[in-house]
């Protein structure tokens, strides 16, 4: 089963950094070196805060157990790769994570500027790595198991917005497909307008501090996740992922985002 991970709490954090990183770095900043932590912009100091304050008990992310085997997607994706998707290149984002907030607690004890803007890159891209992929594999499930709900909360927001659940995946599918190099296709609920949209962000930027649409459904379109199978043809494996997709989780998180 999945170690306990506070998603919603990790999801926040990034958000609130992405959303002030404009006031962050800013010229007078990057030329500010080596200030005292007394000194630190207000901006800046919550930023990284709120960084060191995502990690969980005991200081560290860690990678989460599947609730499956690698071998449970088969035929839509091999064990080959959900091995080396889950245990290499998610535990990378998780590795450098770490050693990032370890580099953020020693620059912000040191009061040292300079650095903490420096590790807001890798923050963002291995914070949001860490993110995604925990979500995407709560995504997923065998296909046996993958059924799309006739009535209820998602059917009637896919309803609402699409149509119908044919619609939504054409859409869905036409925009992740089209993601240019790496990047991640999305449906997500705008809590302004009450209903659910479909999108993309490039590299590992996090839907919601990205777009402020709330995650419900992530489709990874980076080719670590589907080249062992389908070498470079995305749509094949884009088409084939709609076969795995855990509906339950996705109605779970749209009743917690409203």
């Amino acid at each position: 089963r999945l170690r306990s991970i506070d998603i919603t709490s990790l999801s926040l954090k990034i958000l609130t950094i992405t959303m002030s990183a404009k006031q962050i770095i800013s010229p007078a900043l990057r030329a500010a070196v080596h200030v005292r932590s007394s000194k630190l912009n207000t901006e800046l100091s919550k930023s990284a805060a709120a960084y060191l304050s995502s990690a969980p008990t005991g200081g560290k992310h860690s990678l989460p157990d599947l609730p499956y085997d690698y071998a449970a997607l088969e035929p839509a994706i091999s064990a080959e790769t959900m091995e080396l998707h889950h245990s290499k290149h998610h535990n990378t984002y998780v590795t450098n994570l770490n050693a990032s907030l370890e580099k953020l607690d020693a620059a912000t004890s040191a009061g040292d500027v300079s650095a903490i803007i420096g590790l807001q890159g890798a923050l963002k891209f291995n914070g949001g790595g860490h993110l995604n992929h925990t979500l995407f594999w709560e995504n997923l499930c065998a296909k046996g198991s993958s059924e799309v709900p006739t009535s209820g909360p998602l059917a009637d927001a896919v309803s609402a917005r699409f149509g119908d659940f044919e619609t939504m995946k054409k859409e869905v599918s036409a925009m992740t497909v089209a993601v240019q190099g790496s990047g991640w296709g999305w449906l997500g609920f705008d809590a302004k307008t009450g209903r659910i949209e479909a999108a993309t962000c490039a590299n590992q930027d996090p839907l919601q501090a990205t777009t402020g649409l709330v995650p419900l459904l992530g489709i990874d379109v980076w080719e670590h996740a589907y080249y062992v199978d389908y070498r470079n043809v995305r749509p094949n494996y884009v088409g084939a992922i709609w076969d795995i997709i855990n509906w339950s989780e996705v109605e779970k998180r749209l009743a917690a985002a409203k």
